[in-house]
């Protein structure tokens, strides 16, 4: 019998990413809230994200193993969500501009009682920025469903000078670790 999976996520890139493993799957969109908690290190808030997503889902689905994560930009002591607008967008990509960030990217499955989460942290170094190049990627429209306004796998490649660690976990899902953490869930991809 195969065992179901579900992807607790809308991201077109977790799906992309899952899609790699070859593991037949089903998107159940979660409604958890995804609200930080004050006193949580990055790590331990993008665990807790993931965690969250992951238990909103297994509620509706107690037989399936979820799969759920969350992605975090995390600048000099802030979190750089998703941006509320082409302002706000501006202003993390100006705060990121020829600095390096961390990117945490969280991740949860759960089967029954078991659930396991981990996480991966990379370190993205930044091109100083010319307020035109930050203008012209805004009105590209990619920066509006990332966290810390670019994506790395689009055009916002052209603003990294390097990365330190795992590529996958900026983009959203570190699917190397996922997919070894899923053979512990007798899921396999090949």
């Amino acid at each position: 019998m195969t065992r179901q999976l579900i992807l607790a996520s809308q991201s077109p890139r977790r799906k992309e990413l899952l899609d790699l493993l070859q593991i037949p799957y089903s998107i159940v969109t979660s409604n958890a809230e995804e609200k930080l908690i004050r006193n949580f290190s990055p790590a331990e808030n993008v665990k807790w994200l993931a965690e969250q997503k992951v238990r909103a889902v297994a509620e509706q689905y107690p037989d399936a193993v979820v799969l759920g994560a969350d992605t975090i930009v995390y600048y000099d002591g802030a979190y750089l969500g998703k941006p509320k607008d082409a302002e706000d967008a501006e202003r993390m990509l100006s705060m990121l501009s020829g600095q390096t960030h961390s990117v945490l990217t969280g991740v949860c499955i759960k089967d029954g009682e078991r659930c396991e989460t981990f996480f991966e942290e990379t370190e993205v170094s930044f091109w100083p920025l010319e307020e035109k190049e930050i203008s012209a990627y805004i009105a590209t429209g990619e920066p509006f469903d990332k966290a810390g306004s670019y994506g790395i796998q689009g055009k916002g490649a052209l603003f990294v000078k390097q990365i330190k660690g795992d590529y996958y976990t900026v983009v959203g899902l570190p699917i190397s670790k996922t997919m070894r953490m899923l053979k512990t869930f007798d899921l396999h991809s090949f």
